[in-house]
């Protein structure tokens, strides 16, 4: 169970980033789309409740982080949330986009983001990138509990997480709606329907 002051940061901080959130080729920072965080709470309550993320211990790795807003909201409930992005532009918006977040949180007696967020530049296939992040932070790949990744490169993840993640690892696919793709060596956990109509689990077997 959550304590009312993070449950009022994560919604705040949800908020925040999703007045700025990028639906297409325009945006608020430039040609990608953003997560839509308030959803993702949702999602997150249930994988809580389901103990697939253990708060303060499951290790996170968003494998496209853009300006890093998943792994800010996320960083409240692991113990690491860890991100790599492979476009260096996007990556450099994580900071003044976060001062400005822990602005927001100070004048409403919130709390600040966590100092467990570690962000990558680099490619999620690099696998001697995998071996920098651990040097920095002791994680390896086969520690990650949550994979994320809206959309892009799907299925060349899922096949990484297949071949190198420790059973039991959970990743989850955002951006899906009607059509859910299945990948070998994951058990698909949401096959009637996305949760919250967008977020897709596999399950590493």
């Amino acid at each position: 169970m959550l304590d009312e002051n993070i449950k009022q940061t994560l919604f705040k901080t949800a908020h925040f980033y999703d007045q700025k959130k990028v639906g297409g080729d325009v945006g608020f920072l430039g040609f990608r789309r953003s997560t839509d965080l308030q959803k993702l709470i949702r999602c997150l309550d249930v994988l809580i409740d389901q103990e697939m993320l253990i708060p303060s211990e499951s290790l996170f790795l968003d494998m496209g982080c853009a300006d890093g807003r998943v792994n800010v909201l996320l960083s409240y409930l692991v113990r690491l949330s860890i991100g790599i992005e492979l476009d260096e532009w996007t990556l450099d918006e994580y900071m003044p986009l976060k001062t400005m977040l822990e602005d927001s949180l100070k004048k409403n007696h919130l709390s600040l983001p966590p100092q467990n967020i570690f962000l990558f530049h680099g490619d999620s296939m690099d696998e001697g990138l995998y071996e920098t992040i651990k040097k920095q932070t002791g994680v390896s790949f086969g520690d990650f509990d949550l994979f994320y990744t809206y959309l892009t490169m799907q299925e060349e993840f899922a096949d990484l997480i297949a071949r190198k993640a420790k059973k039991g690892a959970i990743f989850m696919v955002y951006g899906l709606s009607k059509l859910m793709p299945r990948f070998e060596g994951l058990r698909l956990l949401t096959p009637e329907k996305p949760m919250e109509d967008i977020l897709a689990l596999y399950q590493k077997k």
